[in-house]
């Protein structure tokens, strides 16, 4: 759907905390629905039913992410224990070098309805199976729990990534800068409800595989959604629009285009960058946790149950808090900032707070400085940041939207994720990893430049 182009600016009464500032000639008016989601993003007349169902798809995807998520924590500690994760992210890395390309193949040869209704059907029929496994008890040990993590750390990132293209696809570049920021904030429910639910119900059911058909069901709700959105916008769209969303996409796989677009190769430097220091980060939080049980408790065996208790409630309450304040920055900063500020300046706004961050904690490695940093850190990722990263796309092709961004948002994030295990593996101490992080941000703030550089070719 073409982006309007003859603009009238009004004056906005001071009372009014409604978003827009502008009014397009001849548009129709605003639904009630359009008018309420104008106070949080820059929604127009005829864009509020998909821009809704969006949020609901991302949403009901992050609430499954998060069920699994709490139905895989017991299938690892009783099952090949948490000091194989490492190990098994290697394993996911690996493994994405072949869906990638398969994904790519796949895409080639059919339109991007059937890509991405097909994928989330995949995944849907695999929870099927791996609770069917679970309850008939005819998992072997380790085994089970070790496939199910590396299954899990795949879909976590490809039906995420899978979404945020078909938004790219669907959207002008216009209307996905003053969207996303909307759309984001059913990811941000997503995420807090999903949690929430996750824990209740894993307390009633005392069981991780009925939580895996209830994803499974959210996906199947999610292909319906793509359905209606994909029929809605499609109607809207030009005859050579519409002609283009029924066509497959070019034969060139997402490596290819990450290695041979400028543009693209730094968003993966980004990708392996910010991923890095944030796994670096969730590191230094957990061990000054760890240090800080062992100063209230003691170390001897007979206080391991106070240390464990201790370290529980206060990663339960730090991740509550960085949840909370990625919702609230969710709803109330990120349009704005993307509004008046831009895509390129937003990208240096992440990984200035990193390098002031890291280089504080390389100087006073103490619990409640790095919860501070930890909380801005991750509260801005999880909702200027990740929006950013969905922004980026939208000035590239329809073959860079799909293969290339699910290259970045799945074999980077790992490799980064995979990379900073071997920095902390390597056995240095809490300062020097805080200085490595510091020196990562500078890679992420050099990539930044690299990519507001590009992006501006693309989009002036």
């Amino acid at each position: 759907m073409a982006e309007p182009k003859t603009l009238l600016k009004y004056p906005e009464p001071k009372s009014q905390i409604s978003f827009p500032l502008f009014k397009t000639e001849g548009e129709k008016p605003k639904s009630a629905v359009e008018k309420f989601l104008s106070l949080f993003a820059d929604v127009r007349a005829g864009e509020g039913v998909s821009a809704l169902l969006m949020a609901l798809n991302v949403f009901l995807l992050l609430a499954g992410y998060y069920l699994l998520k709490t139905a895989r924590e017991p299938l690892v500690l009783a099952g090949f224990g948490a000091k194989y994760e490492a190990y098994l992210a290697g394993v996911q890395a690996l493994l994405l070098l072949g869906v990638v390309p398969l994904y790519g193949w796949i895409g080639s040869r059919v339109n991007r309805l059937k890509l991405v209704a097909g994928a989330n059907l995949f995944f849907a029929v695999n929870l099927v199976i791996f609770a069917g496994i679970g309850h008939a008890e005819a998992h072997v040990g380790n085994v089970y729990g070790a496939v199910f993590y590396v299954w899990l750390g795949i879909f976590n990132v490809f039906v995420v990534s899978q979404f945020w293209a078909f938004a790219n696809d669907i959207y002008t570049e216009g209307q996905g800068r003053r969207l996303f920021p909307m759309i984001g904030v059913g990811g941000a429910l997503g995420a807090v409800t999903g949690a929430r639910m996750a824990a209740n119900l894993f307390r009633k059911l005392h069981s991780p595989y009925e939580l895996m058909a209830l994803c499974a069901v959210a996906l199947l709700v999610s292909i319906g959604i793509v359905v209606a959105v994909n029929r809605r916008e499609t109607r809207k769209e030009d005859g050579e629009s519409a002609r283009e969303a029924e066509e497959p996409l070019g034969r060139d796989g997402g490596f290819q285009l990450l290695v041979r677009d400028r543009y693209l190769s730094w968003i993966a430097v980004l990708a392996v960058a910010l991923n890095m220091v944030n796994a670096c980060g969730e590191y230094l939080i957990r061990q000054l946790v760890v240090n800080q049980s062992i100063l209230l408790y003691g170390a001897a065996d007979a206080s391991k149950a106070q240390r464990m208790s201790y370290f529980g409630a206060y990663m339960g309450d730090y991740a509550f808090w960085y949840n909370a304040v990625a919702l609230v920055a969710q709803l109330l900063l990120v349009s704005r900032l993307m509004r008046y500020a831009g895509v390129r300046a937003s990208l240096f706004v992440l990984p200035c707070i990193s390098l002031a961050g890291y280089s504080a904690v390389a100087f006073s490695p103490v619990l409640g400085l790095m919860r501070a940093v930890k909380v801005a850190e991750n509260s801005i990722d999880y909702s200027l940041q990740n929006t950013i990263n969905q922004a980026l796309f939208l000035p590239t092709s329809r073959e860079a939207k799909y293969k290339a961004k699910a290259a970045v948002d799945t074999f980077c994030k790992r490799f980064g994720d995979m990379a900073a295990a071997v920095v902390v593996r390597t056995g240095a101490g809490l300062r020097a990893i805080s200085a490595i992080g510091a020196a990562l941000a500078l890679v992420w703030l050099w990539s930044a430049t690299r990519i507001a550089k590009e992006h501006r070719k693309r989009t002036v």
